[in-house]
């Protein structure tokens, strides 16, 4: 197939970026052709015998809304005119102006407003003004990027269920949760001495950003007053955090480490006990599948996106982010069963195998095989001498039944 990829990084890294890049690195070693559209590429991916990277300057414009809608709009110019080269255009969000066979969601701005957590309000200075407005405009640009594509990909059911109240026809949706490198993070032990932590107590994980409320640590720390003996380590950056100062107020202090922002987080995942993630919004969390991997019970909520995942065998669901009560039973059950974690840890790994990098891209490049063929057969299998066997193969059976 000749597949066209539009983002604005694929890179080895995080999120959108991470996904793009594992489903090309996929593609590439299975034969195919693939052309990325964007800012930055890695140099193994771009520099790919069967791979073309077009470079699309970023933008000088003031603004990351204007630099968004230039990205759009330059790349749209660039689709039309070389739409006929491709067998698949595969696109995430509103990141174009023109119109894709795969549409890949990580994120809905218009369920990030109306979650009820949303921190930003007119009246609150220009700064907050300004989020408003590029919330709002992208929401728009979305709504209209998902009707104009073929599939529409949801990296979660949370954020399948945004997408629904867009008003897209949940037939046209097909969900494929994001992966995990099993290798990276994998089961293992590693000194808590190594991160400042204390090696004899039962010990929670809790990573994300320290100055919003919406990952929910206030939440983690009052369950812990209620739980004795339990100790949390806080990865994640300090500054202008208040959580130091809740967690003295409520009397944790001494069980609570915050150990600040966190490269190695495979290690650290293997020198604790559980990992403690009740985010009031999330789209899709890769730390979830990141503990899973690492053979860590999770305890979380179903607003944390990619929850569903989890079943009771290898963590905790709870229905509401705001129930401490909940949180601190599901906390002490995991500190007080040993045995009960240790089964928990087990088949948290498991799962996680099924969640690789290399199983989500498979999914992908399944689904562009299927709309390749859809196009080939409105085509009259016309073009297909490159075609991959498995496209030629569906697309003669779907030309027989047709005739």
């Amino acid at each position: 197939m000749r597949i066209l990829i539009v983002t604005h990084v694929i890179a080895k890294g995080d999120g959108q970026g991470r996904v793009n890049y594992e489903i090309a690195l996929a593609a590439l070693e299975a034969g195919h052709e693939v052309t990325l559209l964007g800012s930055k590429a890695a140099p193994e991916i771009s520099g790919h015998a069967r791979a073309r990277f077009v470079k699309i300057a970023e933008s000088r414009l003031p603004s990351r809304l204007l630099k968004y809608q230039m990205f759009a709009w330059r790349t749209a110019q660039w689709i039309r005119a070389h739409r006929q080269d491709f067998d698949v255009i595969h696109v995430n969000g509103f990141i174009t102006w023109a119109r894709a066979d795969v549409n890949a969601v990580h994120f809905v701005h218009d369920g990030w407003y109306r979650c009820g957590f949303y921190p930003f309000h007119w009246k609150d200075g220009a700064y907050a003004a300004y989020q408003v407005i590029f919330t709002r405009v992208n929401a728009w640009c979305e709504r209209l990027a998902f009707r104009r594509a073929r599939v529409v990909v949801p990296v979660s059911a949370k954020v399948g269920t945004e997408v629904c109240a867009l008003g897209i026809d949940a037939a046209r949706l097909c969900v494929i949760h994001n992966g995990i490198d099993i290798e990276e993070f994998a089961p293992g032990e590693v000194p808590r001495a190594r991160f400042g932590l204390p090696e004899g107590p039962f010990m929670l994980l809790f990573a994300g950003d320290l100055r919003v409320p919406r990952k929910n640590l206030d939440t983690v720390l009052r369950a812990l007053a209620a739980t004795p003996d339990v100790h949390l380590a806080v990865a994640g950056g300090l500054r202008d955090s208040p959580y130091p100062a809740l967690a003295e107020s409520l009397g944790v202090n001494e069980r609570v480490h915050f150990i600040g922002f966190i490269k190695e987080m495979p290690d650290l995942m293997r020198s604790v006990d559980a990992f403690v993630f009740p985010s009031r919004y999330e789209a899709m969390s890769l730390v979830l599948l990141e503990a899973l991997a690492s053979g860590l019970p999770v305890v979380t909520v179903r607003t944390a996106g990619g929850a569903e995942v989890i079943g009771a065998g290898c963590g905790i669901v709870l229905d509401n982010p705001e129930d401490e009560a909940g949180l601190a039973a599901a906390i002490a059950r995991l500190a007080q069963d040993r045995e009960y974690a240790k089964r928990m840890r087990t088949a948290a790994r498991i799962l996680a195998q099924t969640l690789t990098w290399q199983n989500m891209a498979n999914r992908y490049l399944a689904l562009y095989e299927r709309i390749a063929v859809e196009h080939a057969a409105v085509s009259g299998v016309t073009g297909l001498a490159d075609a991959s066997p498995n496209v030629k193969t569906a697309t003669a059976a779907v030309t027989a039944a047709k005739s």
